[in-house]
Formats: C-alpha cells, sequence, structure tokens
C-alpha cells in the first residue's frame, strides 16, 4: 500500500508568482494492485511521479509505504555524460550495493537489454535520446523494486524493442507492480488494475477501467 497524505507541491514562477500543482492532496493506492496515474498535459502526472519515485520533495505531506519504489523507468537526466553506459551503470550498481560477480551480472543484463552496440562503452554524452531511453530502461528492469514506475517508457525504440519492453513489464506483473503514467489507454487496458485521474489538482480513483477511461476521455 502506498498512501498520499496531505500532499501539496508548488513551483514559482517568474511571472505568475506561486502555481501548486497540489493543494492537501490524499488518496490510497491499494497493496498489489497495478495502477494507471492519467489526466489532462499539466494535470500533475510527472510531478506525482516524480514524488512518488522521490527525484521530486513535497512542500508539505507525506508518502507513507514500507513498499520499494524505482525511479521513473526510462529516466536517463542522471546517467554522467562523459562516462560510458557501461560506467554508469556500475556507479549506480555499486550504490544499490552490489558487487563482484552480482555486479557485473548486472551490468551485462543492461547490456544486453539495451542493443546499442559498441556504444556501451562510449561517452553517454553521445547518444541519441532513444539510445539513452534503452540503457535507462534496462537499467531500471535490472533492480528488483515493489513498485515499478512507468513513463511512457515503452515508447522508446522501435517496433522490436517495444514489444522487448512491454514483455519484460509482463513478466514483472506478478513478482512486483507498476504505476504507469500514460496517455496510451491500450496500454492501461491490458496492464492496469485501477485508474486514478489527475483533475484540478485531485485525485480520483475508478475500480472499473473503462469507467475511468470514458471520464478521462471526457475532461
Amino acid at each position: 500500500m502506498i498512501k498520499i497524505e496531505n500532499l501539496t507541491k508548488s513551483y514559482l514562477h517568474h511571472k505568475a508568482g506561486r502555481k501548486y500543482v497540489f493543494k492537501d492532496l490524499s488518496f490510497t493506492i491499494p497493496s498489489d494492485t497495478n495502477v494507471a496515474i492519467i489526466g489532462k498535459n499539466g494535470a500533475g502526472k510527472s510531478t506525482l511521479m516524480n514524488l512518488l519515485a522521490r527525484v521530486d520533495s513535497p512542500d508539505s505531506g507525506r508518502i507513507i509505504t514500507d513498499k520499494s519504489i524505482s525511479w521513473p523507468v526510462g529516466l536517463s537526466g542522471g546517467f554522467q555524460g562523459s562516462l560510458s553506459a557501461r560506467e554508469n551503470v556500475k556507479f549506480i550498481a555499486r550504490t544499490q550495493g552490489f558487487r563482484g560477480k552480482a555486479l557485473y551480472e548486472k551490468v551485462a543484463f543492461v547490456e544486453e537489454f539495451a542493443e546499442i552496440g559498441d556504444y556501451f562503452d562510449l561517452p553517454t554524452k553521445t547518444y541519441s535520446s532513444g539510445m539513452k531511453g534503452r540503457v535507462a530502461f534496462g537499467l531500471s528492469l535490472a533492480f528488483d523494486f515493489d513498485y515499478y514506475i512507468v513513463d511512457e517508457a515503452m515508447s522508446v525504440g522501435d517496433a522490436h524493442f517495444k514489444k522487448k519492453a512491454s514483455q519484460a513489464f509482463k513478466d514483472k506483473v506478478g513478482k512486483a507492480n507498476i504505476i504507469l503514467v500514460t496517455h496510451g489507454m491500450s496500454q492501461v487496458r491490458t496492464m492496469c488494475d485501477i485508474v486514478i485521474i489527475l483533475d484540478e489538482g485531485q485525485a480520483k480513483i475508478y475500480e472499473d477501467i473503462e469507467e475511468g477511461i470514458k471520464v478521462y476521455q471526457n475532461l
């Protein structure tokens, strides 16, 4: 279970002043549930995703859980551009406590999954956004979490890679749960158990997927 309790998040705009994304937002994600978070552009989906992943911090309020939550799958902004993918993956694996054989198994997994060939040993600043996404996607899957946050990550790459990415997540379901932040309703239908719609700073939960999608499409 993940409990969001009185969450407030705002940003200071140089012209408009302080803009609140959420004010006292509260809801609960049930245990063992695959969740879709949807809403119009600007509804706060990415902000909520970053708060859940601890990439960002709220102004006030709490996120209460005893579950491990991934960083957003496919997030490549944390790569050190002067280092290769191999070196970046090694560094991150070490921060997760892996050493020796276990560390090299993680590196080998990401290298095989990313399918970028010799580029894996070149500086990541030379990569296209798609190549970075492939490495970041593999990196996220290399570690075990209770919840994986997915933000349009399966749009990375060609048809072969998209199919591979989709299958990888289907393999995770049952061992872990996903929090899917998306505009793709087909993914919501095939991967999620409930829908959370963000609208005007509030969240509403729909246990009926089709009802949630219909409400979202009529916003």
